[in-house]
Order: structure tokens, then C-alpha cells, then sequence
């Protein structure tokens, strides 16, 4: 594995950690395809002002991948779909106004599947170029992976952070609900869509969600000397492929070997994970429905057969599912400790298999029940299976425990070896 020729901010400057991505993004694009847009004058423009500044800015020398879901004043956003090929938003969201004022450089914007949902991109996963890099953050976890930028932003309303993450061997966080702001980000399920972070360092996503999230909690949770983490089979841990299995047990084994810091147990919980995943399905379909009402009505030419497939199906459910869901959520929500337990953290799996093939984005369904619940969530990349593709770790903590869940995942990722994402072998 090589090194990557890019760092997190640290004492170069803006200029020069941009000319570091400019060289990888020249290196890898061809091959991973994770840019939808970039325009190497526009990225030095902006180096070169962020060099200017005199005020102290702590996101100085950090490059930031931008998610072609979110709004940039100086740049396309297609929400990945022909339909906006040509639109040019007026505005930064806000989460990018936040970056630039906190001093990083936005470097182009990267892929996203159609409207974040299951049509698979063009972009491949660094690892194998025949296999999906996940979705819908395609183009965000892929740049990461190769070493193109050090962080990137994602989004999730199923599994759009942690998959591509897990896919791709980069730490991927989904935090609180709303914990990032998702203004100006193209509204595909109102009540699950979150912003998060994909990085190589967890501290390099730890740096910048401290620099742009939307509040800060009143009651900091202070880590606890011993970690009590259940953990969470799920209700399909049959169909969780062997390897993967075997690598997150391990995982598990060694984190309960260290009792004074680590105190693991089995969740007895799987039946409401099981449950909270279906109820999670039926509000996103019925909310997407409603958010690509126009698209589908006026654009259907330009919709993808996997999508226009997607929204025939949700179309046809019964509106009574819709409200049996918010019920099912909102109950769990209203008291986490009927899925947590007396547990800090739930340790799962990330996926079920290693990345497939490119004809699909592989299968988001461990990750919707936290996406559902808008609980932090965060992926480690533990190890590779059978086919040298990454392996991931999932890690839920409760809701707005997100300081908890970064500063105990760190804990845990030093404790298995993992501080650092591995790079996959790209040559020019």
C-alpha cells in the first residue's frame, strides 16, 4: 500500500496542500472517476485566498471533497441526475459557506448517485476497479480512498455515508440528525437526510465537525473510563458473508479482552433494529415520492429505469405504512434506552458484503435503523475479506452524543491498529 500525497491541515498552506491534491486527482481520476466537476484555476483561486487571510482560521490547509447533492455558488450541483445538468445554484450551502469561513478549500464536486438514491455512477472503487465504491457518496468515498483529498463530504438517508465508507476503507460519519446543517442540499427525504464526513483520520473528521457544526451540545458527554458497548448481530446476521463475520467477532473479542477499558455484550435488541429498519424504508420511500414529485412528472425522460422502477414501487404502498413508520421511530426515539440498553455504544457491522459488482451500490440495510433513529454513526475500517476488499465496523452511540462516539471510536480504532485509513495501490 502507498502513502498518500495528501495530508490533513497542518503547516503547509492552502496553495500547497491544493497543488498535492491537483497532482492525485491527475494520478487517479481517470481510473476511479470520482469527480463529477473540477476546475484546478478555480481550487487555486481559492488557495490563494484562504492564504491571505490574517485571521486565525482552523481549517487552514485542509481540501475538502463537495458532494455533487450540495449547492456551490462556484460550481454545478446535477443532484447526479440530466435533469440539472446545467443548473449553477445562486448560493453556497451552508455547510460549504461554513468550510470556506473556517478556512478549508472546496476541491470540486464529486459524484453522487441520481438524487442520492440506487442508480450505480460511474466512479469504481479505488480497491478494484470493477466494484462499486458504494453509494450514494460515491465520488467522495473514492477520492478519500485514493488519496485525492483528505476529507470529504457525504450524505446519508440510508446508508450513504457508512456504506461507501465501509466499501472503500475510510472512516465514514454520520452524525446527529441535523447536527450539520443541510441547507442548500437537495432535499430527497426531509426527516433522514444528514450531512456527514468521510476522512482518513478520525481526527481529521473530529477537526472539522467541531469547525462547522450547527451547535454545540449544552452537557458535553464525557467519555467513560470503561466503554460498555452491546454488541449487535442484527437480524440478518445469517446473510452477513463469513468473513465479514468472522473480522467484526474478532473485533469484538479483542475489545472485550481489554475489560478495564471495553465492557462488551451481546445485544439482545436485533428484533427492534429489524423493525426500525422496515420503518425506515417505508417514511423514506413515501418522502421521496413527494420530494421527486416534480421530476417524475414533468422529467420522466431523463429519470434513470432504476429509479423510475423505485418510485413506481413506493408509489403503490399503502399510505398507512408512512405513519405506522414515524410511530415506530418516534417511540424508539423518544427512549433510546429501549434499543441501547445501558450500553454507551452498538457495535454492528457495516455492510453485508464486500463491495459488488458496478451494476448495483450495494445493500444499505445496516444502516438504516440508525439513519432512522438520527443517531451518530460512524464506520472503521477493520480489515479486508476474501476478495482484498475492505471490511467495516459500525458504531452507533445515542442521539447528540456525537463528542462521545468520535472520541470513543478513536479509543477503539488505536486499540485494533486502525488510526489511519490503508491506500490502495493506484499507479499513474
Amino acid at each position: 500500500m502507498s502513502a498518500s500525497t495528501n495530508t490533513s491541515p497542518d503547516t503547509r498552506s492552502s496553495q500547497q496542500a491544493v497543488e498535492a491534491c491537483i497532482e492525485r486527482f491527475h494520478q487517479t481520476e481517470e481510473r476511479i472517476q470520482a469527480f463529477q466537476w473540477f476546475d484546478e484555476e478555480r481550487a487555486r483561486e481559492e488557495a490563494r485566498f484562504q492564504d491571505q487571510r490574517t485571521d486565525a482560521a482552523p481549517l487552514a490547509g485542509l481540501v475538502i471533497g463537495i458532494k455533487d447533492l450540495i449547492d456551490t455558488a462556484d460550481a454545478p450541483a446535477t443532484y447526479g441526475s440530466p435533469i440539472y445538468a446545467n443548473h449553477r445554484p445562486a448560493k453556497d450551502a451552508l455547510i460549504v459557506s461554513r468550510l470556506r469561513q473556517a478556512g478549508a478549500v472546496p476541491f470540486g464536486k464529486t459524484v453522487t448517485t441520481e438524487f442520492a438514491l440506487f442508480n450505480p455512477p460511474k466512479t469504481r472503487n479505488p480497491w478494484k476497479l470493477d466494484r462499486t465504491p458504494g453509494g450514494s457518496s460515491s465520488g467522495s468515498a473514492a477520492a478519500v480512498a485514493a488519496g485525492v483529498v483528505p476529507v470529504a463530504l457525504g450524505t446519508q438517508t440510508a446508508g450513504s455515508v457508512i456504506r461507501p465508507a465501509a466499501f472503500c476503507g475510510i472512516f465514514g460519519f454520520k452524525p446527529s440528525f441535523d447536527a450539520l446543517p443541510a441547507d442548500g442540499v437537495k432535499t430527497i427525504s426531509p426527516s433522514l437526510d444528514t450531512v456527514g464526513l468521510m476522512a482518513r483520520r478520525i481526527e481529521d473528521i473530529q477537526t472539522v465537525f467541531d469547525a462547522v457544526r450547527s451547535e454545540r451540545p449544552a452537557h458535553p458527554t464525557a467519555l467513560p473510563v470503561s466503554l460498555n458497548i452491546a454488541f449487535m448481530r442484527t437480524p440478518w446476521w445469517s446473510d452477513i458473508t463469513p468473513d465479514i463475520r468472522a473480522h467484526v467477532e474478532a473485533a469484538a473479542q479483542r475489545l472485550a479482552a481489554e475489560s478495564t477499558s471495553f465492557g462488551v455484550h451481546e445485544s439482545p435488541y436485533n428484533t427492534l433494529f429489524g423493525e426500525l429498519t422496515t420503518a425506515q424504508q417505508a417514511l423514506m420511500g413515501g418522502e421521496v415520492l413527494a420530494n421527486l414529485a416534480r421530476e417524475r412528472r414533468d422529467h420522466a425522460a431523463d429519470i434513470s429505469q432504476v429509479l423510475s422502477r423505485y418510485l413506481d414501487q413506493v408509489a403503490q404502498a399503502d399510505p398507512r405504512n408512512e405513519a405506522a413508520a414515524r410511530t415506530t421511530i418516534e417511540r424508539v426515539k423518544n427512549d433510546p434506552d429501549l434499543i441501547f440498553g445501558d450500553a454507551h455504544l452498538i457495535l454492528s457491522p457495516s455492510t453485508l458484503t464486500e463491495a459488488p459488482t458496478r451494476e448495483s451500490t450495494g445493500d444499505p440495510l445496516l444502516c438504516r435503523a440508525w439513519t432512522a433513529l438520527g443517531i451518530p454513526s460512524i464506520n472503521l475500517p477493520i480489515g479486508f475479506g476474501q476478495d482484498g476488499l475492505p471490511i467495516g465496523l459500525q458504531l452507533a452511540a445515542r442521539p447528540g452524543h456525537d463528542d462521545l462516539l468520535l472520541a470513543a471510536a478513536s479509543r477503539i480504532a488505536q486499540h485494533l491498529g486502525i488510526t489511519t485509513a490503508p491506500t490502495p495501490e493506484l499507479k499513474p
